[in-house]
């Protein structure tokens, strides 16, 4: 997978790239990530990639013809475009596995008050990382590009992929580790007795539970197993007993 991101500030990518999991798939040739100043497809010497906006406002606008020129320089016509924006559906998991299937990304980082509308003509999706604002794209694209490289073969280890958060509508089962006991507070002793039968039912209802508490919306894009239909009706009697 090839990914090249156009920003005006390409030095923000030092840590991302040279880090943890990403600089190993990096290293391992399992991706290639190109950071492209859009700065230096300015038409003048100053180096100006904005304007103030026709009809008024505040701020300032990226120009469409600096970014536009930058876009061409950089995409080939299997190049899949992305626009960080606030104005997008969120980006979700099942997202990065569609777009997984690209083998060539471009993402446009906005900034300042975003960029001159005319951009969209040249843009295949519009991307957004949550419901809230930030200064520019470059934190976004980073996120984008951190959730698929880790989806990618070989990337890590597939054990590691097989119950995440999100990946079936369901939020990942709490995990423990040593000490077993920490001020008090114990492992719960299913999870040491051996029994794989026994901590696969325990995991698959607390993700289910989690799941009810933190993210509801979730489930109503789940499709329930009898198993965890049985276990959901458990969940919600034993919660109502508490309350």
């Amino acid at each position: 997978m090839k990914i090249t991101i156009l920003t005006l500030f390409p030095e923000m990518y030092e840590g991302f790239l040279h880090t943890s999991i990403i600089s190993r798939i990096l290293e391992k040739g399992l991706a290639e990530i190109r950071i492209v100043d859009i700065r230096d497809y300015s038409f003048d010497k100053h180096r100006h990639v904005d304007d103030t906006p026709y009809g008024g406002g505040a701020g300032m606008l990226m120009r469409v013809d600096v970014v536009n020129a930058a876009l061409q320089a950089n995409k080939s016509t299997d190049s899949y475009v992305l626009l960080t924006s606030p104005k997008a559906k969120p980006f979700k998991q099942n997202m990065a596995h569609r777009l997984l299937q690209k083998d060539d990304i471009v993402i446009i980082c906005g900034h300042y008050e975003g960029i001159d509308e005319r951009i969209n003509d040249y843009v295949d999706e519009n991307i957004s990382i949550g419901d809230y604002i930030l200064t520019g794209g470059e934190l976004p694209s980073m996120v984008i590009c951190d959730c698929l490289l880790r989806l990618l073969d070989d990337g890590i280890s597939k054990d590691s992929l097989k119950e995440e958060s999100y990946d079936n509508n369901l939020l990942e089962y709490p995990q423990y580790t040593r000490p077993y006991e920490y001020e008090g507070k114990k492992v719960p002793d299913v999870l040491i007795n051996g029994n794989h039968k026994l901590i696969r039912e325990y995991n698959l209802k607390k993700s289910l539970e989690d799941t009810l508490k933190y993210r509801p919306d979730l489930l109503n894009e789940h499709d329930f197993t009898p198993e965890e239909t049985k276990m959901m009706e458990e969940i919600k009697d034993e919660l109502e007993r508490e309350n």
